[in-house]
């Protein structure tokens, strides 16, 4: 099946003595430019897939937009070294990107990169409001259910995930990409295009949780952030004081909650 984030490399696998010549499935990564009413903002190393979600999901978890309904337009265009997808936005936003308007190259796994002071470093937090309260159950049925749902990761074995589940656990969205922040942001314009309420379920990354994961979350209104690996002491403080619930090491019938632990309960 033909899958431009996929591409097939001739390759040899040492099994002890014995070598064997094989084909491998890895991950595409192609740069993807953000292009604002025709100016360039950002370059992004990302998964060739679903990008419509991730630019619309990078403008709101970035705070270029404020609302969905603020992008009029929105194209995707080969170039011969990348793909550049340009974003037609309300003259007020883009009047206050270009007011704080920064050059920046992201890489895989970077979402700081091309900030130059320590103020853009850590933006202030914002308290989510309400949240649902998720029986331990219901963790441990998404995080089960999550592997079956990557495709991507299937085949190549390098792609994150980032899926928004009920608050049952029944998992209804899943974006894959080769950076975990990318992933989330793919998820974010995904939620806002079909206008699924963030504070009806939680959000399951398959990562461990850094900062720039909380702050994106918060962004959007999630409340409740569950991870496989173990979050960052910067990510658990922000959690804290923007009234999230943070809940890592996932695995299995297992997991920690690192602030507000009281979202996490049998439900009547």
């Amino acid at each position: 099946m033909a899958n431009a984030s996929l591409v097939q490399i001739p390759s040899l696998r040492w099994d002890g003595d014995a070598v064997e010549p094989r084909v491998e499935t890895i991950a595409e990564e192609v740069p993807v430019a953000l292009v604002y009413n025709g100016i360039s903002h950002v370059v992004m190393m990302a998964t060739p897939q679903d990008l419509a979600d991730f630019a619309l999901g990078f403008s709101l978890s970035e705070g270029i937009l404020e609302s969905p309904a603020e992008l009029y337009d929105l194209v995707e265009t080969p170039r011969e070294t990348g793909i550049e997808v340009e974003l037609t936005v309300a003259s007020e936003r883009f009047q206050a990107l270009k007011a704080r308007r920064r050059n920046l190259t992201g890489r895989t796994g970077c979402g700081l990169c091309g900030v130059d002071s320590l103020a853009e470093a850590v933006r202030p937090s914002r308290d989510v409001g309400e949240a649902p309260t998720i029986a331990p159950a219901a963790i441990g049925r998404a995080m089960d259910a999550l592997p079956e749902l990557q495709p991507l990761n299937r085949e190549a074995r390098a792609l994150h995930a980032a899926a928004w589940a009920g608050r049952d656990g029944t998992i209804a969205l899943v974006r894959e990409d080769v950076g975990r922040h990318n992933a989330l942001d793919k998820l974010i314009g995904s939620m806002a295009r079909q206008r699924i309420d963030p504070r009806d379920g939680f959000l399951v990354m398959t990562s461990r949780c850094s900062y720039e994961i909380v702050q994106k979350a918060v962004s959007f209104g999630i409340g409740i952030v569950v991870s496989v690996s173990a979050p960052t002491a910067l990510a658990v403080r922000m959690a804290e004081t923007s009234n999230l619930t943070l809940v890592a090491l996932a695995r299995g019938k297992r997991h920690t909650a690192y602030a507000r632990a009281d979202r996490i309960a049998e439900c009547a």
